[in-house]
Protein backbone atom coordinates (compact mmCIF):
# COMPACT_ATOMS: atom_id res chain seq x y z
CA UNK A 1 0.00 0.00 0.00
CA UNK A 2 1.21 3.55 -0.87
CA UNK A 3 2.90 5.85 2.16
CA UNK A 4 1.48 8.75 -0.25
CA UNK A 5 -0.63 9.89 2.62
CA UNK A 6 -1.37 13.36 3.55
CA UNK A 7 0.45 13.13 7.27
CA UNK A 8 1.76 16.60 8.23
CA UNK A 9 4.43 18.28 7.64
CA UNK A 10 7.35 17.51 10.55
CA UNK A 11 8.77 21.16 10.76
CA UNK A 12 8.46 22.25 14.14
CA UNK A 13 7.05 25.52 15.14
CA UNK A 14 10.12 26.21 17.08
CA UNK A 15 12.42 25.96 13.85
CA UNK A 16 9.77 28.32 11.89
CA UNK A 17 9.60 32.57 10.70
CA UNK A 18 7.13 33.91 12.58
CA UNK A 19 4.58 36.80 10.95
CA UNK A 20 1.15 39.13 12.22
CA UNK A 21 -1.36 40.05 10.27
CA UNK A 22 -3.81 42.53 12.48
CA UNK A 23 -7.05 42.86 10.67
CA UNK A 24 -7.58 46.23 9.69
CA UNK A 25 -9.47 48.14 6.88
CA UNK A 26 -6.23 47.74 4.68
CA UNK A 27 -6.01 43.61 5.04
CA UNK A 28 -9.05 42.56 5.02
CA UNK A 29 -11.62 41.82 1.94
CA UNK A 30 -15.76 42.14 3.08
CA UNK A 31 -17.37 39.70 1.10
CA UNK A 32 -15.26 38.45 -1.97
CA UNK A 33 -12.11 37.32 -3.22
CA UNK A 34 -9.87 37.91 -6.41
CA UNK A 35 -6.89 36.36 -6.95
CA UNK A 36 -5.57 39.49 -8.95
CA UNK A 37 -5.03 41.54 -5.43
CA UNK A 38 -1.92 42.21 -4.27
CA UNK A 39 -0.86 40.19 -0.89
CA UNK A 40 -0.93 41.56 2.57
CA UNK A 41 2.56 39.48 3.49
CA UNK A 42 4.39 37.11 1.88
CA UNK A 43 5.55 34.13 3.41
CA UNK A 44 7.56 31.15 2.90
CA UNK A 45 6.49 27.30 3.28
CA UNK A 46 6.84 26.51 7.03
CA UNK A 47 6.31 30.19 8.27
CA UNK A 48 4.10 30.65 11.43
CA UNK A 49 1.29 33.37 11.14
CA UNK A 50 -0.73 35.10 13.60
CA UNK A 51 -3.94 36.09 11.70
CA UNK A 52 -6.29 38.11 13.39
CA UNK A 53 -9.85 37.35 12.02
CA UNK A 54 -13.52 39.93 12.27
CA UNK A 55 -16.90 38.53 12.10
CA UNK A 56 -19.55 40.24 9.52
CA UNK A 57 -22.10 40.02 12.07
CA UNK A 58 -20.20 42.07 15.35
CA UNK A 59 -23.39 44.31 14.44
CA UNK A 60 -25.72 42.27 16.31
CA UNK A 61 -24.36 42.90 19.39
CA UNK A 62 -22.02 46.19 18.93
CA UNK A 63 -21.67 46.84 22.85
CA UNK A 64 -20.60 43.01 23.26
CA UNK A 65 -19.00 42.33 20.18
CA UNK A 66 -17.29 45.94 18.97
CA UNK A 67 -13.91 47.21 19.96
CA UNK A 68 -12.20 50.04 18.70
CA UNK A 69 -9.78 47.89 15.95
CA UNK A 70 -13.46 46.14 14.91
CA UNK A 71 -15.41 49.68 14.71
CA UNK A 72 -12.82 50.69 12.57
CA UNK A 73 -13.33 47.95 9.89
CA UNK A 74 -17.15 49.10 10.35
CA UNK A 75 -16.55 52.06 9.51
CA UNK A 76 -14.58 52.23 7.21
CA UNK A 77 -14.96 50.09 4.43
CA UNK A 78 -18.09 51.74 2.97
CA UNK A 79 -21.19 49.67 2.23
CA UNK A 80 -20.89 50.02 -1.73
CA UNK A 81 -16.64 48.18 -0.96
CA UNK A 82 -18.65 45.12 0.55
CA UNK A 83 -20.03 42.18 -1.45
CA UNK A 84 -21.03 40.36 -3.19
CA UNK A 85 -20.38 37.86 0.01
CA UNK A 86 -20.90 38.88 3.30
CA UNK A 87 -17.74 37.90 5.75
CA UNK A 88 -14.58 39.61 6.23
CA UNK A 89 -12.10 37.37 5.74
CA UNK A 90 -8.03 38.82 6.39
CA UNK A 91 -5.39 38.64 3.53
CA UNK A 92 -4.42 37.38 0.72
CA UNK A 93 -1.32 35.76 2.07
CA UNK A 94 1.19 34.92 -0.40
CA UNK A 95 3.03 31.53 -0.06
CA UNK A 96 6.80 31.44 -1.82
CA UNK A 97 6.76 28.44 -4.49
CA UNK A 98 2.78 27.01 -4.52
CA UNK A 99 2.21 27.16 -8.14
CA UNK A 100 -0.99 25.19 -9.33
CA UNK A 101 -0.64 21.78 -9.22
CA UNK A 102 0.01 22.07 -5.62
CA UNK A 103 -1.78 21.58 -2.52
CA UNK A 104 -1.37 23.92 0.46
CA UNK A 105 -1.42 22.94 3.79
CA UNK A 106 -2.54 24.95 6.67
CA UNK A 107 -2.08 23.62 9.98
CA UNK A 108 -4.16 25.06 13.05
CA UNK A 109 -1.78 25.81 16.28
CA UNK A 110 -3.60 28.04 17.89
CA UNK A 111 -7.22 29.87 18.16
CA UNK A 112 -8.10 32.10 21.01
CA UNK A 113 -11.56 34.17 20.97
CA UNK A 114 -10.73 38.52 20.75
CA UNK A 115 -13.81 38.87 22.50
CA UNK A 116 -15.79 36.60 24.42
CA UNK A 117 -19.17 37.16 22.62
CA UNK A 118 -20.61 35.87 19.57
CA UNK A 119 -23.89 35.96 17.55
CA UNK A 120 -26.54 32.95 16.32
CA UNK A 121 -28.56 33.94 13.65
CA UNK A 122 -31.69 32.41 12.59
CA UNK A 123 -31.89 33.86 8.94
CA UNK A 124 -33.83 34.17 6.02
CA UNK A 125 -31.23 31.42 4.22
CA UNK A 126 -31.51 28.97 7.09
CA UNK A 127 -33.41 25.54 6.69
CA UNK A 128 -36.52 26.45 8.52
CA UNK A 129 -36.89 29.34 8.54
CA UNK A 130 -40.41 29.17 6.53
CA UNK A 131 -41.45 26.82 10.07
CA UNK A 132 -40.93 30.18 12.26
CA UNK A 133 -42.95 32.54 10.57
CA UNK A 134 -40.68 34.07 8.34
CA UNK A 135 -39.17 35.58 12.01
CA UNK A 136 -35.63 35.86 12.50
CA UNK A 137 -33.83 35.72 15.73
CA UNK A 138 -30.41 36.26 17.25
CA UNK A 139 -29.07 34.32 20.03
CA UNK A 140 -25.91 35.94 21.50
CA UNK A 141 -23.68 33.59 23.70
CA UNK A 142 -20.81 34.62 25.79
CA UNK A 143 -17.66 31.95 26.37
CA UNK A 144 -16.67 31.09 30.40
CA UNK A 145 -12.72 30.36 29.55
CA UNK A 146 -13.02 28.33 32.46
CA UNK A 147 -15.50 25.32 31.69
CA UNK A 148 -14.79 26.30 27.67
CA UNK A 149 -18.35 26.77 27.33
CA UNK A 150 -20.69 28.78 25.96
CA UNK A 151 -23.62 29.90 27.20
CA UNK A 152 -26.50 32.25 26.09
CA UNK A 153 -27.12 35.36 27.07
CA UNK A 154 -30.43 36.88 25.13
CA UNK A 155 -32.22 36.21 22.26
CA UNK A 156 -34.17 39.33 19.96
CA UNK A 157 -36.22 39.58 16.79
CA UNK A 158 -34.28 40.77 14.31
CA UNK A 159 -35.42 44.29 13.03
CA UNK A 160 -36.45 43.59 9.10
CA UNK A 161 -34.26 41.53 6.76
CA UNK A 162 -31.19 40.51 7.36
CA UNK A 163 -29.76 40.81 4.25
CA UNK A 164 -26.98 43.86 4.68
CA UNK A 165 -23.68 42.99 5.91
CA UNK A 166 -22.46 44.13 8.93
CA UNK A 167 -25.91 46.19 9.74
CA UNK A 168 -25.48 47.64 13.39
CA UNK A 169 -28.28 47.20 15.35
CA UNK A 170 -28.92 49.59 18.45
CA UNK A 171 -29.12 47.93 21.52
CA UNK A 172 -32.04 49.60 22.72
CA UNK A 173 -34.34 49.40 19.53
CA UNK A 174 -34.43 45.38 20.20
CA UNK A 175 -36.38 43.63 23.07
CA UNK A 176 -33.37 41.24 24.55
CA UNK A 177 -34.91 38.21 26.59
CA UNK A 178 -33.43 35.18 28.41
CA UNK A 179 -33.07 32.07 26.83
CA UNK A 180 -31.41 28.25 27.04
CA UNK A 181 -31.26 28.90 31.15
CA UNK A 182 -28.58 26.47 32.42
CA UNK A 183 -27.66 25.14 29.10
CA UNK A 184 -23.83 25.03 28.16
CA UNK A 185 -22.41 24.78 24.71
CA UNK A 186 -18.75 23.39 24.43
CA UNK A 187 -16.40 25.64 22.47
CA UNK A 188 -14.83 24.24 19.38
CA UNK A 189 -12.94 27.12 17.64
CA UNK A 190 -12.68 27.19 14.26
CA UNK A 191 -12.18 29.25 10.94
CA UNK A 192 -15.75 29.24 9.06
CA UNK A 193 -14.17 30.63 5.75
CA UNK A 194 -10.97 30.05 4.30
CA UNK A 195 -8.75 28.93 1.73
CA UNK A 196 -6.79 29.85 -1.62
CA UNK A 197 -7.86 32.23 -4.07
CA UNK A 198 -10.11 30.54 -6.80
CA UNK A 199 -9.08 30.53 -10.12
CA UNK A 200 -11.66 32.09 -11.35
CA UNK A 201 -11.02 35.64 -12.37
CA UNK A 202 -12.96 39.06 -11.02
CA UNK A 203 -14.70 39.53 -7.61
CA UNK A 204 -15.73 36.00 -6.26
CA UNK A 205 -18.71 35.64 -3.55
CA UNK A 206 -17.56 34.49 -0.30
CA UNK A 207 -20.50 32.48 0.14
CA UNK A 208 -20.53 29.26 -1.95
CA UNK A 209 -17.62 26.89 -1.29
CA UNK A 210 -15.56 25.25 -3.54
CA UNK A 211 -12.52 23.50 -4.52
CA UNK A 212 -10.00 26.94 -3.47
CA UNK A 213 -12.36 26.13 0.10
CA UNK A 214 -13.79 29.84 1.09
CA UNK A 215 -16.67 28.93 3.63
CA UNK A 216 -16.90 25.42 3.70
CA UNK A 217 -17.75 25.54 7.80
CA UNK A 218 -16.60 22.41 8.41
CA UNK A 219 -16.47 22.42 12.57
CA UNK A 220 -13.33 20.06 12.96
CA UNK A 221 -11.06 22.22 11.30
CA UNK A 222 -10.09 23.59 14.67
CA UNK A 223 -6.52 23.66 16.41
CA UNK A 224 -4.35 20.32 15.61
CA UNK A 225 -5.89 19.84 12.45
CA UNK A 226 -4.79 20.40 8.89
CA UNK A 227 -6.26 21.64 5.66
CA UNK A 228 -5.20 20.41 2.24
CA UNK A 229 -6.14 23.26 -0.43
CA UNK A 230 -5.43 22.37 -4.00
CA UNK A 231 -3.59 25.78 -5.31
CA UNK A 232 -5.35 27.82 -8.25
CA UNK A 233 -3.20 30.96 -8.30
CA UNK A 234 0.91 31.03 -7.75
CA UNK A 235 1.06 32.11 -4.48
CA UNK A 236 -1.81 30.52 -3.25
CA UNK A 237 -3.00 33.50 -2.01
CA UNK A 238 -4.68 32.22 1.10
CA UNK A 239 -7.35 34.43 3.36
CA UNK A 240 -9.55 33.14 6.62
CA UNK A 241 -12.13 34.80 8.19
CA UNK A 242 -15.99 34.07 9.76
CA UNK A 243 -14.47 32.26 12.30
CA UNK A 244 -16.75 30.34 15.04
CA UNK A 245 -17.40 29.68 18.42
CA UNK A 246 -18.92 26.56 18.06
CA UNK A 247 -21.34 25.36 15.21
CA UNK A 248 -22.93 22.07 14.86
CA UNK A 249 -22.78 19.54 11.43
CA UNK A 250 -25.45 21.39 9.16
CA UNK A 251 -25.36 24.62 10.02
CA UNK A 252 -29.05 24.70 9.77
CA UNK A 253 -30.24 27.73 11.31
CA UNK A 254 -28.34 29.68 9.07
CA UNK A 255 -24.91 30.32 11.03
CA UNK A 256 -22.60 29.11 13.98
CA UNK A 257 -21.95 31.10 16.52
CA UNK A 258 -19.76 33.67 15.02
CA UNK A 259 -17.12 35.61 16.55
CA UNK A 260 -13.78 36.90 16.07
CA UNK A 261 -10.97 34.79 16.77
CA UNK A 262 -7.27 34.89 16.09
CA UNK A 263 -5.23 32.47 14.63
CA UNK A 264 -2.12 31.17 14.75
CA UNK A 265 -1.30 28.72 11.42
CA UNK A 266 1.71 27.17 9.68
CA UNK A 267 1.74 26.75 6.10
CA UNK A 268 3.49 24.18 3.81
CA UNK A 269 3.41 24.26 0.42
CA UNK A 270 2.53 20.54 -0.97
CA UNK A 271 3.73 18.26 -3.91
CA UNK A 272 3.11 14.76 -2.48
CA UNK A 273 -0.69 14.69 -2.28
CA UNK A 274 -3.04 13.96 -5.17
CA UNK A 275 -6.22 16.07 -4.55
CA UNK A 276 -9.48 17.94 -6.69
CA UNK A 277 -10.77 19.48 -3.53
CA UNK A 278 -9.89 20.21 0.47
CA UNK A 279 -9.20 17.58 2.68
CA UNK A 280 -8.95 17.85 6.09
CA UNK A 281 -6.98 15.98 8.59
CA UNK A 282 -7.77 15.61 11.95
CA UNK A 283 -5.87 13.02 14.49
CA UNK A 284 -8.31 10.18 13.72
CA UNK A 285 -10.21 10.66 10.67
CA UNK A 286 -9.40 12.18 6.76
CA UNK A 287 -12.54 14.36 5.37
CA UNK A 288 -13.22 14.56 2.23
CA UNK A 289 -15.55 17.29 0.64
CA UNK A 290 -17.75 17.65 -2.20
CA UNK A 291 -20.06 20.85 -3.06
CA UNK A 292 -23.16 21.06 -4.70
CA UNK A 293 -26.54 23.20 -4.95
CA UNK A 294 -28.28 19.81 -4.14
CA UNK A 295 -27.29 17.76 -1.24
CA UNK A 296 -27.72 14.39 -3.14
CA UNK A 297 -25.03 15.60 -5.54
CA UNK A 298 -22.84 17.36 -3.09
CA UNK A 299 -23.03 13.65 -1.56
CA UNK A 300 -22.59 11.86 -4.56
CA UNK A 301 -19.24 14.00 -5.50
CA UNK A 302 -17.79 13.83 -1.65
CA UNK A 303 -18.05 10.16 -2.58
CA UNK A 304 -16.52 10.66 -5.95
CA UNK A 305 -13.53 12.68 -4.61
CA UNK A 306 -12.90 10.27 -1.46
CA UNK A 307 -12.60 7.14 -4.29
CA UNK A 308 -10.13 9.57 -6.15
CA UNK A 309 -8.84 10.42 -2.29
CA UNK A 310 -7.91 7.19 -1.66
CA UNK A 311 -6.60 5.45 -5.04
CA UNK A 312 -4.30 8.42 -5.53
CA UNK A 313 -2.63 8.55 -1.73
CA UNK A 314 -3.87 5.17 -0.14
CA UNK A 315 -2.97 2.68 -3.25
CA UNK A 316 -6.81 1.21 -3.86
CA UNK A 317 -8.50 0.24 -6.14
CA UNK A 318 -11.73 1.86 -7.70
CA UNK A 319 -13.73 -1.47 -6.30
CA UNK A 320 -11.31 -1.52 -2.89
CA UNK A 321 -12.69 2.10 -2.54
CA UNK A 322 -16.16 2.30 -3.20
CA UNK A 323 -16.62 -1.02 -0.67
CA UNK A 324 -14.37 0.74 1.87
CA UNK A 325 -16.66 3.49 1.81
CA UNK A 326 -19.73 1.74 2.40
CA UNK A 327 -18.44 -0.19 5.21
CA UNK A 328 -16.16 2.67 6.94
CA UNK A 329 -16.53 5.85 5.46
CA UNK A 330 -19.08 8.33 7.96
CA UNK A 331 -21.41 11.10 5.05
CA UNK A 332 -21.59 14.26 6.77
CA UNK A 333 -23.32 17.42 5.99
CA UNK A 334 -21.15 20.36 6.33
CA UNK A 335 -23.03 22.98 6.27
CA UNK A 336 -26.58 23.22 3.88
CA UNK A 337 -27.13 27.39 4.16
CA UNK A 338 -24.86 28.23 1.71
CA UNK A 339 -26.56 27.87 -1.67
CA UNK A 340 -24.13 25.48 -2.39
CA UNK A 341 -24.23 23.03 0.08
CA UNK A 342 -21.77 20.80 1.75
CA UNK A 343 -20.82 17.09 2.60
CA UNK A 344 -17.44 15.69 3.82
CA UNK A 345 -17.32 11.58 4.16
CA UNK A 346 -14.71 10.93 7.23
CA UNK A 347 -12.38 8.00 6.59
CA UNK A 348 -10.78 6.73 9.83
CA UNK A 349 -7.08 6.38 9.93
CA UNK A 350 -6.90 4.01 12.23
CA UNK A 351 -7.91 0.77 9.17
CA UNK A 352 -4.98 1.36 7.14
CA UNK A 353 -1.80 -0.30 8.34
CA UNK A 354 0.72 2.97 9.43
CA UNK A 355 2.52 3.89 6.74
CA UNK A 356 6.58 3.90 6.94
Amino acid sequence: MSSNTPTRSPRRAVDAEKHEIKATPETVNWGFFDNSQEPVARVESGDIVRIETVSHHAGDAPDLMMDEGVREIYDEIDQEDRGPGVHVVTGPIHIEGAEPGDVLECRILNLEPRLPYGSNVSANWGLLYDEFDETEYVTVYEVDQETHTARACFQYEYPDLYDTPGRVVDPESVDRHPVLEDVRIPVRYHFGTAGVAPAEDGCIDSVPPGVFGGNVDNRHFTVGTSMYYPVQVEGGLFTAGDSHIAEGDGEISGTAIEAHVDAVVQFFVRDDLDITTPVLETNDHWMIHGFDEDLDEATRNAAIETVDFLQNNKGLSETESYSLLSVAGDFQSTQVVNGVKGMHCKVPKDIFPRDT
